[in-house]
């Protein structure tokens, strides 16, 4: 009770109910979603960039694509949206998953920071009842049980469980930050009509130097 539900008390009044559920769904999420592979990612806009140079861009409204963005954008495209309104939408929603894991990312820290906090004034509750009945030996022990128990929840609050999921979402931000960077990049160079191989090139900038091709290194 001081340790679980007082850090959570503490957490609601330094944040809205409403975002700290929000921040248990965005640590779901971020523990069960798999994003999109960026070399997966980089093959389908060449391969959508070679059929928009052979066939036309509106050949592209046919061919089916995975990713629900990149279908999106492409739709776009045939559409013929003004590139530079795309790509504002684009970095528009990108923003957004950033923001929500950021608002977690916070909770999470927030309840890192006051779980050893809660663990340390369970801590001196229990010295004080001890101290209190050190005239009953009996009720030493239970006392002394508070004390240590109360530090010790503490610490596995903050250090096993809140710290790691904000790591965790902040490392799940900056994948998603680096694969919508990717797409906006494709859709632009698919936009543009730019040569498949130097798109190609181009979005082999996003992978890490181990996952690009020897003759990118």
């Amino acid at each position: 009770l001081i340790v679980g539900v007082g850090s959570t008390f503490v957490a609601l009044m330094k944040f809205g109910i409403a975002q700290f559920a929000g921040a248990v769904k965005v640590a779901l999420k971020a523990f069960l979603y798999k994003p999109q592979e960026p070399d997966a990612l980089i093959l389908t806009a060449v391969m959508l960039a070679e059929k928009a140079r052979k066939s036309g861009i509106v050949a592209l409204e046919e061919e089916p694509v995975e990713n629900e963005e990149l279908a999106e954008a492409i739709k776009q495209i045939v559409d013929n949206v003004d590139p530079n309104v795309l790509k504002m939408s684009l970095m528009t929603d990108m923003a957004k998953p950033y923001a929500r894991h950021e608002s977690g990312r916070k909770i999470f820290e927030a309840l890192g920071d006051v779980g050893p906090a809660m663990g340390m004034i369970g801590t001196l509750i229990g010295l004080v009842q001890m101290l209190a009945a050190m005239e009953d030996p009996s009720a030493i022990g239970p006392a002394m049980a508070i004390a240590l128990l109360t530090t010790l929840y503490g610490a596995m609050l903050g250090n096993m469980f809140a710290l790691p999921i904000a790591d965790k979402l902040l490392l799940r931000s900056q994948e998603e930050r680096d694969i919508k960077m990717l797409l906006i990049d494709a859709v632009g160079g698919i936009q543009a009509g730019m040569h498949p191989r130097i798109l190609q090139t181009t979005l082999m900038a996003h992978l890490p130097v181990s996952k690009r091709p020897k003759e990118e290194d």
